[in-house]
């Protein structure tokens, strides 16, 4: 049996919770979370991977079991995620790590990515979007508007991503089999974006979404120019990141391993965990990571 083990760190004013397994002197692999969960996304892939490498993830500041301070109280953007991340990985004694990112995770990444090019040496990117290809209009067209004009007329539709049922689909939406996904997923993340004060917290963020976009360039740049090994696996079902967005990272990076998995949503590991843990093992082992 695989020990997690499951700790917090302080960074700056705040605990920042992370799960942690594996051998403290192996391979550093990181993973990072979307919304609207946290680390829990991982909790089946960590003992999957963590007989070859030590594996980190943590919640960010807002979700899971970190601490989730008020709007006014922390600066909630991709850029203060990434400080936290960052700072966290120099207190753990971390400098070079191979990332696995979904979701929210992967403008997080990226600019970790961008600040330490050398730290990176692989990228495994589950439904984490890095290019224009990637955004199914019908489900970002609301957060546009909101990051555009925030107020009345545009909040309560990125509000609504909130809700239960919102929660819900993201799980379930692309799924060929749903009856595989724990329904304890999205009535945990729903009560913790219920938490109050949270709701402003997470609004901010989707403000703040549409920035993520004016860094694509830049990390396009950083591909071509590092040719970082990647792979790139991706529910084929997901309505949030489209399949193009997955496909797209082969126009910078080459040599990308591109793996959309049929039947398979946004939340892939629910559904397809043993089909994600032997691409991501081959891909590491290719790209010159014992696994």
């Amino acid at each position: 049996m695989v020990e997690i083990r499951h700790q917090y760190a302080t960074v700056g004013e705040h605990r920042v919770f992370y799960r942690e397994a594996g051998a403290r002197e192996a391979p550093v692999l990181v993973l990072l979370h979307g919304f609207p969960t946290s680390s829990r996304m991982f909790r089946h892939l960590i003992p999957a991977l963590a007989d070859r490498f030590r594996v980190i993830a943590p919640d960010h500041l807002g979700f899971g079991n970190s601490d989730a301070p008020p709007a006014d109280a922390f600066d909630y953007t991709f850029d203060s995620l990434a400080d936290v991340t960052e700072a966290l990985l120099a207190q753990l004694g971390v400098t070079r790590y191979a990332v696995y990112v979904q979701d929210y995770g992967a403008p997080v990444g990226w600019r970790l990515a961008l600040r330490a090019p050398d730290a990176v040496t692989a990228v495994i990117t589950q439904n984490g979007n890095a290019y224009e290809d990637g955004f199914v209009p019908e489900f970002w067209q609301p957060v546009w508007a909101y990051a555009e004009d925030p107020g009345p007329r545009t909040e309560p539709a990125v509000r609504a991503a909130l809700s239960l049922d919102a929660i819900r689909w993201q799980y379930l939406h692309g799924v060929d089999r749903p009856e595989l996904v724990d329904p304890d997923t999205w009535a945990t993340d729903h009560r913790e974006v219920s938490r109050p004060g949270n709701d402003l917290a997470q609004l901010a963020l989707f403000r703040d979404y549409a920035g993520n976009r004016l860094l694509y360039p830049r990390v396009h740049a950083y591909f071509r120019e590092r040719q970082v090994p990647l792979l790139a696996v991706w529910g084929a079902g997901d309505e949030i990141f489209g399949p193009d967005g997955a496909r797209a990272f082969a126009r910078d990076l080459p040599d990308a391993e591109i793996r959309l998995v049929p039947g398979g949503g946004h939340f892939l590991l629910e559904s397809h965990l043993d089909t994600v843990a032997g691409y991501v093992r081959g891909f590491l082992t290719a790209a010159g990571s014992p696994a």
